[in-house]
């Protein structure tokens, strides 16, 4: 008596299940950040803050969080290069100029009209904003940064 097996390829078992709506993995968004400037009452610092969440600041070395159902990581699903954009209407916002970019999220992640509100996120690249301020929080954020040879 000879049996037979009939093996199926990882792919076609993919092709087999039903989908329920939810898919895994990150999702490329983009956002703003404020830099914080000197100022009477406070000392410019070499991070990253929230535009609107005035003491939520974005480290270098770790991801950013939030609870979806309070606040969470808000992004917008489009590329932003300025403050009108994405409805900040003027270039210093709260004491500070902004900074634009691409964030990777992840996470409970909430769809909105415009983008995002997710779990976790991690900075991928500043790519927009003052030159200066550009260049210096690359380094510190480790983003778009070029190999040497």
């Amino acid at each position: 008596m000879w049996f037979t097996t009939v093996s199926i390829s990882d792919n076609e078992l993919a092709r087999r299940l039903k989908h329920e709506g939810i898919r895994a993995g990150e999702i490329i968004a983009y956002r703003a950040w404020r830099v914080m400037a000197p100022g009477w009452f406070r000392d410019g610092d070499d991070r990253l803050h929230s535009v609107f969440m005035q003491d939520y600041v974005w480290h270098p070395d770790e991801p950013a969080s939030g609870d979806v159902r309070t606040h969470g990581i808000y992004s917008f699903r489009n590329v932003i290069r300025s403050n009108h954009q994405c409805g900040y209407t003027s270039v210093t916002v709260m004491g500070g100029s902004l900074l634009f970019g691409k964030i990777k999220i992840w996470g409970e992640v909430v769809e909105h009209e415009a983008g995002y509100r997710s779990e976790f996120a991690k900075i991928m690249s500043l790519d927009f904003g003052d030159p200066e301020l550009l260049e210096k929080f690359r380094k510190i954020y480790r983003v778009n940064q070029v190999a040497r040879v």
